[in-house]
């Protein structure tokens, strides 16, 4: 049904094995299915309910899955916004409407399903947040312990509550994300650990859903998808989803990956603005966009060659311009995100400004995490509420009536 495949040196290795990176050169693996042989029709996976498990034949579980009901998000027309900035195709497919209210839970599902189907008995991994919310959710679904490790002092409340809620082991490291990642690799490789990080080929299958769907939504291709870059996987899932539909014949073209990053967080702006061969990491990430406060994505060869290959571009936004949008989406579009969801169309919001883009491109920002996954950010932006005294004349005092 499908093998794992280096993406570097062509080397191919058989779906049991439990590798995350190539043996032989150390590169990046990926799944490759035999699309001759899926028989699938468009008219059928449009009879089933939008969700992850609505494309199972581009999916690598062959078991019952470990699932909380993921994906299916909807997929706004950005009016206002799209309005204000003369883009009259612009639209927003909101992650944050998944179980535990972020895109992780698309790779987290086929992820530790694939877990159980390997035989592994617990999982880890590193995380900003969102993927230690989501992988303590699914590992408590599947009755598996989870172990997390956090940049201490750098993830969002909300998400570390979510993983202590759902019984992980939680441990926060006094160094950054990247030196997290790299603990957590040595522990898994080491103790027979199931890593469920995104260098992890099988968790960015669940991934790719996100483009499927908004194909679906549209029905269309979008001339343009748009997505934040922390650790770079969704890029590269979203352009390996397109590319499989359009091997079976489903769509005709590709869309412009584009990627968007803080600028504090920038490694793969700074490789294709230019021109590097391959991202340089950066040593010390700093945003208040925590989500993508990443250093050395591990799926940079993967997003270089997405954005590469389908004209598309990268580009940097500032902690300010992130937070103008994420208010922006929130009092114009009643779409509440975090702030390296709003990063995706604060970036479209630059790429205009500077006229680097067809104003009459249809264009998918995804905006990947909700709201209350970092409510101490919203509160610092905001007003406090008023307090009156309980009498109708204060009321009426501070409405102005």
């Amino acid at each position: 049904m499908y093998r794992l495949s280096c993406i570097h040196c062509g080397a191919e290795y058989a779906p049991g094995e439990i590798i995350y990176t190539c043996p032989k050169c150390g590169h990046l693996l990926t799944v490759e299915y035999d699309l001759n042989t899926i028989s699938v029709t468009k008219d059928e996976w449009a009879r089933r309910p939008l969700s992850v498990w609505r494309y199972r034949e581009l999916l690598p579980v062959t078991i019952k899955p470990v699932s909380l009901q993921e994906g299916g998000t909807p997929l706004y027309h950005l009016d206002r916004i799209g309005k204000e900035l003369g883009l009259p195709h612009l639209y927003a497919k909101h992650e944050g409407m998944n179980p535990t209210g972020s895109f992780k839970d698309r790779g987290m599902t086929v992820g530790v399903s694939m877990a159980l189907q390997l035989g592994m008995k617990s999982v880890a991994c590193a995380s900003t947040g969102n993927t230690s919310a989501s992988l303590s959710a699914y590992a408590a679904k599947a009755g598996v312990p989870a172990v997390v490790l956090l940049p201490a002092g750098k993830v969002a409340l909300g998400k570390v509550a979510q993983a202590l809620m759902h019984g992980a082991k939680v441990i926060a490291i006094k160094d950054n994300f990247d030196r997290a990642l790299e603990l957590v690799r040595e522990l898994c490789i080491k103790h027979g650990i199931y890593l469920l990080n995104s260098v992890n080929p099988y968790r960015l299958e669940g991934q790719k859903t996100i483009a499927f769907e908004a194909v679906d939504q549209l029905g269309d291709v979008p001339d343009r998808f748009v997505l934040p870059v922390g650790n770079a996987g969704n890029i590269s899932a979203a352009y390996k989803g397109l590319r499989e539909l359009e091997g079976l014949g489903f769509i005709d073209r590709l869309p412009m990956m584009t990627g968007i990053q803080a600028a504090g967080s920038q490694p793969v702006v700074q490789a294709v603005e230019g021109s590097l061969p391959e991202v340089v990491p950066q040593a010390n990430p700093e945003t208040v966009a925590t989500a993508i406060r990443i250093g050395a994505p591990v799926n940079a060869e993967k997003a270089l060659t997405a954005i590469r290959a389908t004209g598309g571009t990268a580009a940097a936004v500032t902690d300010e311009e992130i937070l103008s949008m994420q208010r922006d989406l929130a009092q114009k579009e009643g779409i509440g995100v975090e702030p390296a969801s709003a990063a995706s169309v604060a970036g479209i919001k630059k790429l205009v400004e500077e006229g680097a883009i067809d104003r009459d491109e249809r264009i998918v920002c995804v905006v990947t995490g909700h709201l209350l996954k970092d409510p101490e950010t919203v509160i610092k932006q905001c007003q406090p509420p008023i307090e009156i005294e309980a009498t109708e004349q204060a009321l009426l005092s501070v409405l102005h009536l």
